[in-house]
Parts: structure tokens; sequence; C-alpha cells
């Protein structure tokens, strides 16, 4: 790719990230277009169809959720570095909630799409929380599956508010704390 053309993909993910979490479904094209600084037929040269640009902001997402452990994550104390992960994953799942619907059509023509990206979120849990293990901050008995299985309900509902998870995470961690008897 170019490096004009790389930076318009990159400027119209960026904005369809900003302007989907803003408006959720009701986000038009020509919205994405305006806010990316390019002309709707720039979008259209590069998604032809709207969930083309949904898949490509979730994939980026997703991305940057699964790498965190080993990128900027790793530079930080275990305790910090499972809390960080969780805080990101919490953000990542609320902010997907805007357009799981639209999701659906790619998980739909992809059947191993979401077997796939559940996979990779889990090993990136796995990664952090085995970390905090070995490190004795952490409970020795919980999987990486019973992390999601706790954390999974605040993702997923829908009248969770920013404040209310900022109220619940803290709780969910200090029952992962491994605390002297």
């Amino acid at each position: 790719m170019r490096a004009d053309a790389r930076r318009n993909y990159e400027a119209l993910v960026e904005a369809a990230r900003k302007v989907l979490a803003d408006e959720g479904t009701n986000a038009s094209m020509e919205a994405i277009a305006r806010h990316a600084g390019v002309g709707v037929g720039t979008l259209y040269r590069h998604f032809p169809k709207r969930i083309d640009l949904v898949e490509a902001v979730w994939r980026d997402d997703l991305d940057t959720l699964v790498a965190s452990p080993e990128a900027g994550l790793a530079d930080l104390e275990p305790w910090e570095a499972l809390e960080g992960w969780l805080r990101g994953y919490v953000a990542y799942a609320r902010a997907k909630r805007v357009f799981l619907s639209e999701l659906a059509e790619a998980f739909e023509k992809q059947p191993g799409l979401k077997s796939a990206t559940r996979d990779r979120i889990m090993a990136a849990a796995a990664l952090v929380l085995g970390r905090a293990q070995a490190a004795g901050v952490v409970r020795d008995d919980l999987s990486a599956e019973d992390l999601m299985e706790l954390i999974s309900p605040m993702c997923m509902s829908p009248t969770l508010t920013g404040d209310q998870a900022d109220r619940i995470l803290p709780v969910i961690l200090d029952g992962l704390r491994l605390t002297p008897a």
C-alpha cells in the first residue's frame, strides 16, 4: 500500500472508531469520511461495505488488546499489568457492544472468527494472569477461563455505566489478590 493510501486507511479506521463510539449504529459513512478528512470515494475504495470498516476497527482493537501483555504491560509489575489488562479488556468489550450486531455478519461469513477471537483473548488473559500468579500476587487456584467468567458480565451488561465499571472492577481485583493468611 502506498504511504498516502496507508495514511488514509489508518485515518478512516481511527475516525470510524471515534464516530462509532459517539454515534453508535447511527453513524453514517459520510460522517466517518468527514471526520477522517477524506472523501467518501476514498472511504469506499478502502471499505466497499460498512461491515468492512466495522470489522477493520474491531480487528485493530483486538490486535492491540491481545498484544498488550507482551507490549506495554510487560514493563509493569505483574499486579499492575493484570489490572491494566483487565481495565483494557472491559473498555474494549464495552466499546464493541455498540456494533456487536453488525459484527454478527462477519461472524456468520467467517464461522471460525468468533472462536479464534475468543482463543486470542484467552491466551492474552492466561499470559497476564500467569505472570501475576508466578509472582505470587494473585490466587493460583484460578484459570484464565475463570477470570473471563468473572469479568464477562460487566462487559455484556447493556446498562453498566463507566462509573459502575470503575467501582466493580476493584471488587473483582480484590477477590483475585493473594492475601496472606
